[in-house]
């Protein structure tokens, strides 16, 4: 069942320091909220996004087909996050592309947009800012921090930065820093981006362009890390789209996917062409060049020379870790490592790791073992 949700915004005046030793003298962010807030201000649930997703969490947009929000299967009426019980708090953060202050907006320096010259932000910069909107909406201590891959390491930030304000921490398919394969991976992306050239350095909004091949690109190595080995050979295997010289029934405008210099001829390759090209058309190069860079950023360890424990040692909340068995990208071992860590510390941390086949993208769909540990951990708050 769907209900009916409108973004706000909040206005901030206060300059929020930078970890880069910049600062944005002010800046706004794009949030929903989803419940109702109880009168003793208990029960705000907090979702931190990954990197393509929004405040835009659960819900619909009235008059708007195909508006769900990103995670509706797990945050709503009756779902395993209720709102019937919870107040829910989805945030955009800076930088995005989403209604946040970020790249697009104009600098008031400049009177131009921002574009390349966006401070750069980093992960604990996002929880910093968010913290501040929690604050403006009364909350003095969050019931649970909750998020999947980038939003994961948000609620470790959380859990460590303000330790005194979760209860709660709900890390989905994350990990407490990037290896360097998955550092790799985001470089080849944004070199596709910055080599496009569309991208003039970030100042492309200026010439009125958009530098959609290199996002494509990023896309589609992105998507590859996404999916498990297994999902692809059972969708796709290598299955032909030409039949008799000519491309399967299809419609036209998929078949408008193909790019003109080079036709498609495995169905993989449509697929991911797909979603190059459905991202280049909603989303930012910058925001994608200045996440990325905070995902390969975030150590919250190499302030104590690698030791995760006694980094983690500051911790108060509550944890569920949950990693699954076929993703690659965000291994069950890295969520192990966080579960170590905090045992090392003598906290309360809960572990699945859930048999699914889907690869990193599991933390999104409808696994009904996963589904069902989150609605338990969340019947017992």
């Amino acid at each position: 069942m769907s209900f009916y949700v409108q973004t706000q915004i909040m206005q901030f005046a206060q300059a929020l320091p930078l970890e880069c030793g910049a600062s944005l003298a002010s800046y706004e962010l794009a949030y929903e909220t989803y419940g109702q807030l109880n009168e003793s201000k208990s029960n705000a649930v907090l979702i931190c996004h990954a990197l393509n997703a929004s405040h835009h969490v659960a819900g619909q947009y009235r008059g708007q087909n195909n508006s769900e929000g990103w995670w509706s299967n797990m945050i709503g009426p009756g779902k395993p996050v209720d709102t019937n019980r919870f107040f829910v708090i989805g945030v955009n953060n800076l930088g995005s592309c989403f209604g946040s202050t970020g790249p697009v907006h104009i600098n008031p320096a400049t009177q131009k947009p921002y574009g390349a010259d966006f401070p750069v932000v980093t992960v604990e910069d996002w929880v910093d800012a968010q913290e501040r909107l929690v604050t403006r909406l009364g909350i003095e201590k969050l019931l649970a921090v909750m998020g999947g891959s980038l939003g994961g390491m948000q609620v470790l930030a959380w859990s460590m930065r303000y330790p005194k304000r979760v209860r709660h921490a709900i890390v989905i398919a994350s990990a407490p820093n990037l290896t360097a394969e998955n550092i790799a991976f985001n470089e080849v992306a944004r070199r596709a981006i910055v080599t496009d050239p569309d991208f003039h350095g970030g100042h492309y909004y200026e010439h009125g362009v958009v530098p959609k091949r290199g996002l494509r690109i990023a896309r589609m190595i992105g998507h590859i890390t996404y999916l498990s080995d297994d999902v692809m050979n059972t969708r796709f295997g290598r299955q032909l789209r030409r039949v008799a010289g000519n491309l399967e029934s299809d419609s036209l405008a998929e078949q408008n996917y193909l790019y003109s210099t080079q036709e498609v001829e495995f169905q993989i390759e449509s697929y991911l062409r797909h979603q190059g090209d459905k991202f280049a058309e909603y989303f930012d190069a910058n925001t994608y060049l200045l996440i990325t860079r905070a995902l390969d950023y975030f150590d919250p360890a190499k302030a104590f020379e690698g030791r995760l424990s006694q980094a983690m040692a500051c911790i108060e909340a509550k944890f569920l870790v949950i990693s699954f068995t076929t993703d690659w990208r965000f291994s069950p071992s890295r969520s192990q490592e966080l579960v170590k860590a905090l045992l090392d510390n003598h906290r309360q941390v809960s572990y699945v790791n859930i048999d699914a086949p889907h690869g990193h993208d599991a933390f999104l769909l409808e696994d009904p073992q996963y589904l069902s540990v989150v609605r338990s951990y969340f019947k017992h708050l």
